[in-house]
């Protein structure tokens, strides 16, 4: 197709009327259609339903070591799904604490205690110092930015490239002792899809901090999401973190949560001896323990890593499927010069940049043709994109049809925009 800044009026006047009629055409069918989270639809579930049927009867309920799962203790997790994770992410089984369903709770409860309490570098609490600052690289998750701007600290936004965070900016930021922490989702990056090179990742372990006590919070999400036949690699940054002493920098996340069911997940932290002790300390009052159970439960179900990993090339070839569709609807704008996207090779998301000043004109378009887009500027701290061009696309959730269909519509909508701002200029 042609290069839409080439047209001629006349040529963009007659293709936007063609535009606006199928537009209408869809917008009067009334349809439902969400693209707005990053949620498995009930084939990718039904993928792990035999996890419902495990029976954990009164044997079944024990630890190896003979520990009666049904009753209080273990307050950091059943020594086997340590295990497992430790296995299967290549971390410390030491270094492990077990939890319940939520990873993003654990993050929010590892600011909150910094907050309340202090960290194993310092006992003075972060509530009790003025004018945090905290890093985040975007476009990236809504959810990451929220806890931080509630907890009060001034987001700090640094550019997502294709090796991961623009790590000049991350190491002029970090010179600050205002400057806490950052955020990284490493592998398979929400919503870009970006995997951190080698570099950046001895970059992060390695960079000179104004704070002593800054964080990396490293939320590991995808860390086992391929969907291909290629797999990213992300270098280990507790081994770079050590070499440097900067073991303690860095709190490691992971869960279930996208590999079996959401609903009734497991999730971990990872982190240096200090951490995780001071961690514990903590926890100790927080709560009597997680849900051993279901953490024995994952573990039989699996039993080994090779059987992790051929359940996620089960769950991977769905999900394929859906990065297919909304890849190849995409590809009708390739050459008109509107928009870029990315095409990872695992996770969940796509990021889709258009034309400057147009998401939110597409948000609204897709809105009142009933499909439901994530919130524009939502991959942005304070919700607020400042070139308004990014859109996040979530294609596992809808049925085939269903997204082919609001894929289209996207499409459309996109290019309707683009000629929108052609023509008014």
């Amino acid at each position: 197709m042609k290069n839409y800044h080439k047209l001629s009026r006349k040529e963009a006047e007659e293709l936007y009327s063609d535009l606006l009629a199928k537009y209408n055409s869809y917008k009067s069918r009334g349809l439902s259609l969400d693209l707005s989270r990053g949620k498995p639809n009930s084939d990718q579930l039904d993928i792990s339903d035999g996890l419902l049927s495990i029976d954990m009867s009164r044997e079944l309920s024990k630890t190896l070591e003979g520990f009666d799962c049904r009753n209080y203790g273990i307050l950091d997790g059943v020594p086997e799904a340590k295990h497992l994770f430790g296995d299967l992410l290549g971390l410390n089984p030491d270094n492990i604490i077990v939890a319940g369903n939520s990873s993003l709770q654990l993050m929010y409860d590892a600011l909150m205690r910094a907050m309340v309490f202090g960290t194993c570098d310092s006992k003075t609490p972060w509530c009790r110092e003025n004018g945090l600052k905290w890093i985040c690289v975007a476009p990236g998750y809504d959810r990451h930015f929220k806890i931080t701007e509630d907890l009060g600290f001034e987001l700090l936004t640094v550019k997502m490239t294709e090796s991961g965070p623009d790590m000049d900016e991350v190491e002029r930021l970090a010179l600050d002792p205002k400057v806490k922490g950052i955020w990284c989702v490493p592998k398979y990056s929400n919503p870009t899809g970006n995997t951190y090179s080698d570099e950046t990742v001895r970059r992060l372990a390695s960079m000179k901090c104004g704070a002593h006590d800054f964080r990396i919070m490293w939320d590991n999400a995808y860390a086992i999401h391929a969907f291909g036949d290629k797999d990213d690699e992300l270098l280990d940054i507790f081994a770079e973190a050590e070499k440097c002493g900067n073991q303690n920098r860095v709190l490691y996340f992971a869960s279930t949560s996208k590999v079996t069911l959401p609903g009734s997940g497991v999730a971990i932290v990872a982190a240096s001896d200090d951490n995780i002790a001071e961690i514990k300390r903590h926890m100790g009052t927080q709560t009597i323990g997680y849900d051993k159970i279901n953490q024995l439960r994952h573990v039989e179900y699996f039993k080994s890593i090779e059987n992790v990993m051929k359940h996620m090339k089960k769950l991977g070839a769905a999900i394929k499927v859906k990065f297919d569709i909304t890849l190849n609807a995409l590809s009708i704008l390739d050459g008109l010069e509107i928009a870029k996207w990315t095409k990872p090779y695992g996770g969940y998301f796509i990021s889709l940049d258009i034309t400057l000043g147009s998401a939110a004109r597409v948000y609204e378009l897709m809105k009142n043709a009933g499909v439901t887009l994530t919130k524009v500027g939502a991959t942005y701290p304070y919700g607020k994109d400042p070139e308004d061009k990014n859109l996040r696309i979530a294609p596992t959730y809808p049925k085939d049809t269903d997204l082919a269909l609001a894929c289209e519509i996207l499409t459309l909508t996109v290019r309707m925009s683009a000629l929108e701002k052609i023509l008014s200029t």
